[in-house]
């Protein structure tokens, strides 16, 4: 196929993110007993706010008065909003700009930042930030700002910047995968959870296997692997970490490793110790600085809540925390003081705050000048054929249904209700919707319909209602099994869908007003799966998922083009071992939108709330696969994007930072945990 150079990669991206719009989390820290072991279950006072409930905020520590000298100072913040005891500096996760960068502050006043730590400054924009930590003078981090050295492996890395120069230098080597960071108390060492140099596995979706690796803080150097198996360590003392670890009888459990005095002199793997118990999940570690006790989050059986418990290294026992302040929230990846009296955790802020709604459209920072991105409070978004108007399903529940959402972001209307999903406009008529109805996830005998939704577009005008008359015309026959995912020819005459009708999942061509009355055909068959098409605005191609190049493996599928009329059949991406779903074709159809497992996997899934499948992230390729370029960084599974000419009347400046008014829904903090934590092994 010929490339044509005059690509457009402009105009407006808008896409789903599973359950991040609900997050609403902000840094919170309950003061502790000194004598903390000395009780068998103290009391705790309720949990104070650290961050400003902007935005969402996540993965803090404490900062010490030294470091938090420097880092003020290296940021030029003015004196006058800097507090006289500055103890309680925090630096910490905020998605505020638009996408995952350090921040710092005081108790919950406004936050300073985002900190400067690239490697190349002049290039800026889109890059993921995680888990900061500031000691003797650096802050080490996790980031993504430079490319793995291959596809299907994650760009995570681990970087420092000193506070002093502003100096960022990369620590983990150049083809190697490193998560949560973790410093010596003497400042000397770090260690991380490490997946190496290999290639990430679709199966690594829940536990990365990652190994601990312990090296110079300075700059990487005599790097080695102390043991086998264990994420997210911790630092007891100089010769002591704790860390996580899914153990062979199913449980994740925290384990304690025992180090030499010179690390440099270990030669192979230790042996860890066990030493919380099975029937318990336990994890994300965090010790303490007096060595009496660890700080975990835990996951009871019987429980639906993930908790901060304070396990006592003495009697071998919990104490609970979070679960007498608040029994019913999860709370997340705790942290302790240098002095051990602060715990740190992040959890749901509330009511607290001016960032009380989720926005129905929330800008993030884009890799390209002139394509937006918009995250969307729902899933499955479609344009209108004038790009004025969005149509999607708010959530994929049985009375989820469809909604219509004005492109600016300023207004919605329900104009379905039912358990629909996979919303696509018509080609050419701004009052016709076409959705699927019926269970989401369902085998090829599952009765699931594509259907039309015919509405008065004026009837949007009237501001005072939220739902819109309209009417309903099921477009496939009974019988017909599991039919899903339309999408509109151009000319709006024509749907390509995919149907389970010949016991495989495949696609066909109907007709958009008639349905299968109208006429209907097969475009591909075949013994495989052939999901999610997509036409392109030029009436030239239909884009497709599909699993056809290894049906047994059924979880690996690549990107397939077709003509309308079945000729010219071909594969896009010559990756093995890839999964590429969601595909749709850029307004001048030179360019192909996916969202794919390229990237692997950004931070320890356990940490995070629900992600089905945490390795979704959005890319743009030529319409023959080729230069494939990243457009969204984060820990978050992307999905579901369209792609419409023209830029939103929203701006990253439309974020609610400064109490502007912004539409939306109320913010409940309805995430789910991950599912696999609520089975027992």
């Amino acid at each position: 196929m010929a490339i044509d150079d005059q690509r457009k990669l402009e105009g407006t991206v808008v896409f789903s993110v599973v359950g991040r719009p609900e997050y609403g989390f902000d840094v919170f820290t309950v003061d502790l007993p000194s004598n903390l072991s000395a009780h068998s279950q103290p009391n705790f006072p309720n949990d104070q706010l650290l961050t400003d409930a902007k935005s969402i905020n996540y993965n803090g520590q404490f900062v010490s008065p030294s470091d938090a000298e420097l880092l003020l100072l290296r940021e030029n913040v003015d004196a006058d909003i800097i507090p006289n005891d500055i103890e309680g500096m925090l630096i910490y996760v905020s998605e505020r700009t638009g996408n995952a960068r350090i921040h710092f502050g005081f108790s919950s006043e406004k936050a300073l930042g985002p900190l400067a730590c690239t490697v190349s400054p002049s290039n800026n924009v889109g890059f993921f930030f995680d888990r900061p930590i500031v000691k003797n003078g650096k802050a080490y981090f996790v980031s993504m700002q430079e490319p793995a050295d291959k596809p299907l492996k994650s760009w995570s890395a681990v970087y420092s910047t000193c506070l002093r120069t502003g100096h960022t230098v990369r620590l983990t080597p150049r083809g190697t995968v490193d998560y949560s960071p973790s410093i010596s108390p003497s400042g000397k060492w770090a260690m991380v959870a490490s997946y190496g140099e290999r290639d990430w596995e679709l199966s690594r979706s829940q536990d990365l296997s990652t190994d601990l690796y312990v090296f110079k803080a300075e700059d990487g150097s005599s790097r080695r692997i102390v043991a086998q198996g264990g994420g997210w360590p911790t630092w007891g003392d100089e010769n002591t970490v704790y860390f996580h670890k899914k153990t062979e009888d199913g449980w994740w459990s925290i384990y304690r490793l025992k180090l030499p005095a010179d690390p440099e002199q270990i030669q192979e793997p230790i042996k860890p110790e066990r030493i919380t118990p099975p029937s318990i999940h336990a994890f994300t570690p965090c010790a303490s600085a007096t060595g009496d006790w660890i700080a975990v989050a835990t996951r009871r059986p019987g429980t639906e809540f993930r908790h901060i418990e304070i396990f006592d290294l003495g009697s071998e026992s919990f104490m609970a925390v979070t679960g007498l302040i608040n029994p019913e929230i999860h709370h997340y990846n705790p942290f302790v003081s240098s002095d051990s009296r602060r715990l740190g955790f992040h959890r749901f802020r509330g009511e607290v705050g001016t960032d009380t709604l989720i926005p129905f459209l929330d800008p993030i920072e884009s890799p390209l000048p002139k394509l937006e991105l918009y995250r969307l409070n729902g899933s499955f978004p479609a344009f209108s054929p004038d790009g004025s108007l969005i149509a999607f399903n708010p959530n994929l529940t049985e009375q989820g249904g469809v909604h219509v959402l004005k492109a600016d972001g300023s207004k919605r209307w329900r104009i379905f209700k039912g358990p629909a999903f996979a919303v696509a406009w018509n080609g050419k008529q701004k009052g016709l919707v076409h959705a699927s109805v019926g269970p989401i996830f369902a085998p090829d005998q599952a009765t699931v319909h594509i259907i039309s939704i015919r509405f008065n577009s004026e009837d949007l005008g009237m501001e005072e209602s939220e739902e819109v008359k309209s009417e309903v015309r099921i477009l496939t026959k009974d019988g017909t099994k599991n039919n899903a995912f339309p999408s509109s020819s151009p000319d709006g005459k024509q749907l390509v869908f995919r149907s389970g009708r010949s016991g495989h999942k495949n696609l066909y061509i109907m007709d958009a007003e008639q349905g299968e009355e109208g006429g209907i055909r097969a475009l591909t068959q075949g013994s495989w799966i052939d999901t999610m098409p997509n036409w392109s605005p030029d009436g030239e191609w239909i884009a497709f998922s599909s699993n056809r190049d290894d049906p047994e493996q059924g979880g690996y599928f690549s990107i397939y083009l077709v003509h309308p009329d079945g000729t010219g059949l071909h594969k896009v991406s010559g990756i093995s071992r890839e999964r590429i779903n969601h595909v749709c074709f850029s307004p001048d159809c030179k360019s192909l939108l996916f969202t794919a497992n390229l990237s692997g996997v950004s931070a320890e899934p356990i940490s995070l709330p629900n992600q089905f499948q945490p390795y979704g992230e959005l890319f743009i390729s030529r319409l023959d696969g080729s230069e494939v370029q990243r457009l969204t960084f984060n820990a978050y599974e992307d999905g579901t994007p369209a792609w419409a000419q023209g830029c939103s009347a929203l701006s990253l400046q439309s974020l609610n930072l400064d109490g502007k008014k912004i539409a939306g829904e109320k913010l409940k903090g309805e995430f789910e945990e991950p599912y696999w934590l609520g089975r027992p092994p």
